[in-house]
């Protein structure tokens, strides 16, 4: 199979369907002994300082790595890729653009499925066909993210890593699935934990994800949902392809991502939230609306080229942790209050 990068979520039925082996490459980057290195071959290459590390990471890794053809999003993701595609254009990549409609829309999504799949020398028939053989590995998906909120028994970590592999399902969709189903099988067998702090992470994956999971369980705090991660996994019904990645929500704006979030919110009682933001990125703006229209406790972490938390940023959450817990315990004693009043004739 030939292999394709993809700089971001994708419809990967549509790839899959034409003989390529969808490889992630922002999973390539992050999961890389050398990540450093990465940032440092586009640096060299010319990549200003004050541009994404994610975006430098990408130019990196396909010159490393030798990847010769790479899909890249060119409305619906970030705006750097565009000049990302034509460096890479510049070093003989061979570069497929595929752009999300600007609003959520089927009949305008299944047109872009369309010209991609005819571009690709495949059709959206067969592309429906592989949906149908993915749909296995997004249940078992859903369902380590259900064990995540609702039994405790899967780390955010955990939640994170299985999640974000979604994209490309580790370029081996038949070894995810055996190795999913039997991670699924192990967390059921695991005790329950004791209660600890249920968080959010809302934004884009952030650059220093391990490090952040390991330091907010050692604080007791867990989180339940990943916002950006869930939705690589396809988390919504939907009957056809084109309905699939409209539901998807990260190409559109703050307002779409808000309509899945609120709920999740509620439904997996969530006590506080963490907003990453990428340095340098436009998606950062959106903090300002995110703060307005979720009333929790946010913690807005931005992060570059540090893949590790800094000791500033450990003390941030800390001291955020200790807002949540000493909110939470109002919330709780004004609820005890609620529920042992009885009016004068409450019992006639």
């Amino acid at each position: 199979m030939t292999t394709v990068g993809i700089t971001t979520t994708v419809p990967i039925e549509v790839l899959l369907a034409a003989g390529c082996q969808p490889v992630d490459l922002n999973n390539l980057f992050i999961s890389s002994p050398e990540k450093e290195r990465m940032v440092t071959l586009a640096e060299r290459a010319g990549f200003p300082q004050n541009i994404c590390a994610w975006i430098k990471g990408i130019y990196g890794t396909c010159m490393e790595r030798d990847i010769d053809t790479v899909l890249c999003v060119t409305s619906g993701d970030c705006s750097n890729t565009l000049m990302l595609m034509d460096v890479l254009k510049l070093k003989g990549v061979r570069i497929i653009p595929f752009a999300y409609p600007d609003r959520r829309d089927p009949i305008r999504m299944h047109s872009a499925l369309q010209e991609l799949a005819a571009s690709l020398g495949t059709s959206l028939e067969a592309a429906e066909e592989v949906r149908q053989e993915l749909a296995p590995a997004r249940i078992l998906a859903h369902l380590l993210d259900e064990r995540t909120w609702r039994d405790g028994k899967v780390s955010g970590w955990e939640n994170h890593l299985w999640l974000v592999s979604t994209s490309d399902f580790n370029s081996d969709r038949a070894a995810f699935e055996r190795e999913l189903a039997a991670k699924v099988s192990e967390v059921d067998n695991r005790p329950r934990p004791d209660d600890m702090l249920r968080l959010a992470h809302l934004g884009v994956p952030s650059i220093f994800a391990e490090s952040l999971y390991r330091t907010l369980e050692a604080l007791g705090a867990r989180v339940v949902f990943n916002e950006i991660q869930r939705q690589f996994s396809m988390p919504g019904p939907s009957s056809s392809l084109a309905e699939q990645y409209t539901n998807y929500t990260y190409p559109y704006s703050v307002f779409d991502r808000l309509a899945d979030i609120t709920p999740q919110l509620a439904l997996r009682q969530i006590d506080g939230v963490i907003h990453y933001v990428q340095a340098f990125c436009h998606r950062g703006i959106g903090d300002i609306i995110m703060r307005d229209a979720i009333k929790l406790p946010i913690l807005t972490l931005e992060g570059n080229a540090d893949f590790l938390l800094t000791e500033h940023q450990r003390t941030r959450i800390e001291a955020f942790l200790d807002i949540v817990r000493r909110q939470k315990a109002r919330q709780g004693a004004v609820s005890d209050q609620r529920s042992a009043f009885r009016p004068p004739n409450a019992e006639r």
